[in-house]
Parts: C-alpha cells; structure tokens; sequence
C-alpha cells in the first residue's frame, strides 16, 4: 500500500474546498477530519504491526452509507436473530412485548456502535488496534481475546444451526433415510457431514477477503428479508389470515410476572450486538466518512431487527394457533413446507442469511484479533481458520438447546464482559483522548500507548471491577442452566438482570477516574 501526502498547505488553514490537510507529526489530516499516517511512517518492522492490522489508506476507504446498511441487514436477517424474537414469545410474550424489547435494546446498543464506530473512518483502524490506545500494546490482547472468544462460539453456533437447516430440509426432501441414518455420537452421520460441508464453505468465502464480503453483504440482506416474508405469509395462509396471529395473548401481562423476564430479556438482547459494539471499527474503517458510517448503521441497525423480529413473532405466533405450540426455530418451520420448491427456496435463505451474518459479525472480529496476539505469525487469514476450528470444538449444539440458556446464561454474560470492554473503550476515546490519537505510537513499544511494559493497569483494574459487577452475581433456575441459584456471588446477584448496562456504566465510571489525573497533565503539556 503506497501512502501520499495530498496537495496543499500543512499550516490547517482554509482552501478552496474547505479546511485543506495539516500535517501533525507522522500523521496529517483531511479537511473533513480523516487521519493518514505520512508516506513511510508505518513501521512495518515492529512486532506489532502487519499489513491486516496497519490503517487502510484514504484511497481505499470507500464504503458509503448503502454498503454499511446492506451489512447490517445481511448480518440482522439471520436464524439466532429470529430465535431471538420467537425465544421471547415461547417465554411467554406476546408479539407486542417482543417486538418492543428487541427495538429498545437496539436503539439502546447502537449509542456505543456509533462511538466506537467512529475511530473506523477517522483513523482507518481496526477494533484492537484501538483496544491499545486504552489497554495497552500488549493490554489490548485481553478485550482482544474475549471479544474473540465469544465470536468463536458464535461462528459455532451459526454454523450449527446452518448445517441443522440443511439437515432438515434435506430431510424433507429425500425422505426418512436421510434422517435415520447411522448416529455419531448421538446423531445421526448426514447431520455432522452438513455441519461440515457449511463449516468449509463459509472460510472458503471469506479467505477471498473483505471485498468479496462486501459484495456478498450487499444482495445477500435483501434477499433474506424477501425469503421471511414469504415465510410470513404462508404461515398467515395456513392460520387462515393474520387475525391468529395477532391474537396470541401474553403469558406474562404487564404485571408482576413480566418485568422479572423483560429486564434480563432487555440485556440479552442487548448482548447480542454488544459484540459488534466493539469490534465495528472492523468495518468501519473502510467507510468514506463519518456520515456513510452514521446514516448507514442507524438505517441498518435498529429497523432491520425490529422489522425481522416483528416477521419471527407473527410466524411464532401462527405456530401456535396452527400446530397448538410455538415454533421458535425458523428451520422446524420450514420443514413443515409440504413442496420441495418450498423447500428448496427455505434452504437457500437458510444458507444466505447464516453465511451474511456469521462471516460479518463472527469470523472478521477474532481474526483480527488473533492476528494482533501475534502479528509476525499470525495473518487475517490464518486468525478466520483458527476461528472456524475452536468455534467446533465449543460444542455449540450445547449452547442454544433451550431458550432460557441462550437468552439468559449464553446472550446474559456475553453481554455483561463486552459491555465492559466497550465502557472502558468509550472513556478512552472520548473523554480521555477526545478522539486525538497518534497513529505511528499505536505500532510501537516506548510510545504514548505502551504504558508499563504495554500494559495500562488501570484499564485492566476497570475491566475487571466491571466484569465482576456485571457477571458476578449471574444465578440460574435449577436445572436450566450452570450457576448456583442464589448466583455465584450472591451479594450481586440483584445486578445480574442488568449486566451490560451495569459493566459499561461502571467500567466507562472506573477508567475514568483512574485516568483522568493523566489526560489532564498530557493536555497541558
């Protein structure tokens, strides 16, 4: 990649197009705010620098508003999204309660995707690059590695439910056979050898690179959403219009026995972005500006979920008044087609919409962050396959078995760490730098960033005083999931229900006490 310095004066004063470029150390910046790092200044040699992780040229930063709209309705319009929504329904909601938990909880998450967001477009860094202007050089491999530990059980968890759906509509179309046939450790051969088959077509796609993500993004959401509404609509046939539909009263009312569940519902929710909250500067950093990023994640985000979460709970609802319970797995749905056309279309959607969504959100993410554990080893394309591998041996058959786990446990303390990371990332960025970072220093040892030893401790004590709020007091009822039912800390077991929230506010509270003494003494100098 070669890196140029535009035409014009480095003094910052006005051109004919507006503010021209000024140059400030290794670095100058356009008139519309965006950060290069001069011809020459990236230094290729240090051990923590490699091309995946270096900033994307200007030249090269060109994704507008419908490229990150598109992403986000690809990576919306997918199986866990759906069972999101019907999870609440089959926990006794009725379709309005759903629907208006999952638009608040994404109204609410996409506040730290767009301030994460935008080092992406200004600076043309990815996530744990960033993660070192707060944590450290070496620090930064910590939120690094949980962020990536939880993409990982997610890639295995799309992958699963990808190769379940083409089981079972195989199934349906070849008949009894397919099902019945020889079981490996407890199910049946064909089962494992889609789970397969999916596992290395979604790596072969994206060892071509993100480009071809971006293209793949761009068709892939719409035509997911057109295959939910046929979904819809064939349901509403079958109950006979959309009245039963709509008719499903809720198990819970608005009483006593609902804000017990729509309080931890609302954090699950919350936690089932709260990864792409820190990582989105993955994406970002290829968008033209900040606007592009803006419009096109406040377009994408919260309507596209709401939208595909009003689609699952009807289709949820119709379940029920036709088959006498609801149906919270889209696939099961599907195999009840009776015509292998239907068939056929639901297993192309099944297969878009679990690739749009777990090459986006679930491979990107951890091999960019492996690739920062060892950037001289360890390059994007061998971070996405070490990805794929531990994703499968997570076990993540385990993770989605009942509602409760997958919502409470799984989407509850994911999102309790995360929204850790993002508080202490958040403080750094905004009210501790005020968005000023030094680009070349974020590459080497001995710079601003490198703290003590490449540790900044006091990000580390924030993490862990927030993590432990967040998730300490996580409680199970018995027998539906793995932590004491008094919780594991039972003092904190009240906060439980409100993990993300709790770990960000603290955390974002913590670092920035801790370093505010400091950021103060830097700005005077």
């Amino acid at each position: 990649m070669t890196h140029t310095v535009p035409p014009g004066p480095s003094s910052g004063s006005r051109g004919p197009l507006g503010p021209a470029p000024a140059i400030e150390g290794a670095q100058f910046v356009t008139g519309d705010g965006r950060v290069e790092l001069l011809h020459g200044a990236f230094p290729a040699e240090s051990r923590f620098a490699n091309e995946d992780l270096r900033p994307i040229p200007l030249a090269e930063r060109h994704w507008g508003t419908y490229n990150f709209t598109a992403l986000w309705i690809g990576m919306a319009h997918n199986i866990p999204s759906w069972t999101l929504a019907s999870g609440l329904v089959a926990l006794g909601m009725d379709w309005k309660q759903a629907v208006f938990t999952i638009a608040l909880a994404n109204v609410i998450v996409l506040l730290p995707m767009l301030a994460t967001g935008h080092a992406g477009p200004k600076y043309g860094i990815p996530f744990p690059v960033l993660a070192r202007a707060s944590f450290g050089l070496r620090g930064a491999n910590l939120p690094a590695l949980v962020r990536a530990a939880v993409a990982c059980g997610w890639f295995g968890i799309q992958t699963w439910i990808g190769g379940q759906g083409i089981y079972v509509l195989l199934g349906k179309a070849y008949g009894g056979a397919w099902q019945s046939a020889a079981e490996i450790g407890g199910r049946p051969w064909t089962l494992w050898l889609c789970f397969v088959i999916f596992w290395v077509l979604q790596l072969a796609i994206i060892m071509r690179g993100m480009e071809t993500l971006r293209r793949f993004e761009n068709w892939a959401g719409p035509f997911v959403l057109i295959g939910a509404v046929v979904l819809l609509v064939w349901m509403a046939d079958k109950a006979g219009g959309f009245g039963p539909l709509l008719d499903e009263p809720s198990k819970l009312g608005w009483g006593p026995r609902f804000w017990p569940v729509f309080f931890p519902a609302l954090m699950g929710m919350i936690g089932f972005w709260s990864t792409l909250s820190l990582n989105i500067p993955d994406f970002t950093r290829f968008g033209k500006g900040q606007r592009a990023q803006v419009w096109g994640q406040t377009l994408g985000l919260p309507t596209t979920m709401t939208a595909f979460a009003l689609l699952s709970v009807l289709v949820t609802s119709g379940t029920q008044a036709v088959y006498g319970e609801p149906i919270w797995e889209p696939v099961d749905v599907a195999g009840k087609a009776d015509s292998v056309l239907g068939l056929l279309f639901a297993l192309v959607t099944v297969l878009v919409a679990t690739i749009s969504t777990n090459l986006a959100a679930n491979v990107v993410s951890p091999a960019y962050d492996l690739a920062n554990l060892a950037p001289k080893l360890i390059t994007f394309r061998t971070g996405a396959v070490v990805t794929g591998v531990v994703g499968v041996l997570i076990l993540p058959w385990k993770l989605i078995e009942t509602p409760e786990f997958y919502i409470y446990v799984w989407l509850g303390v994911v999102g309790g760490l995360l929204g850790t990371v993002a508080g202490v990332l958040i403080a750094d960025y905004w009210f501790v730098r005020r968005t000023s970072l030094e680009l070349v220093d974020l590459y080497k040892r001995q710079g601003r960033y490198w703290y003590a030893g490449g540790w900044n401790l006091r990000a580390v004590l924030a993490f862990l005083v927030g993590g432990v709020l967040a998730v300490g007091g996580s409680h199970s009822a018995p027998g539906k999931g793995p932590f004491p039912e008094d919780g594991l800390i039972p003092a904190l077991k009240p906060l439980a229900d409100y993990g993300w929230a709790i770990g960000l506010s603290s955390a974002f509270v913590v670092y920035a006490l801790l370093m505010w003494p400091a950021a103060r003494r830097e700005r005077r100098g």
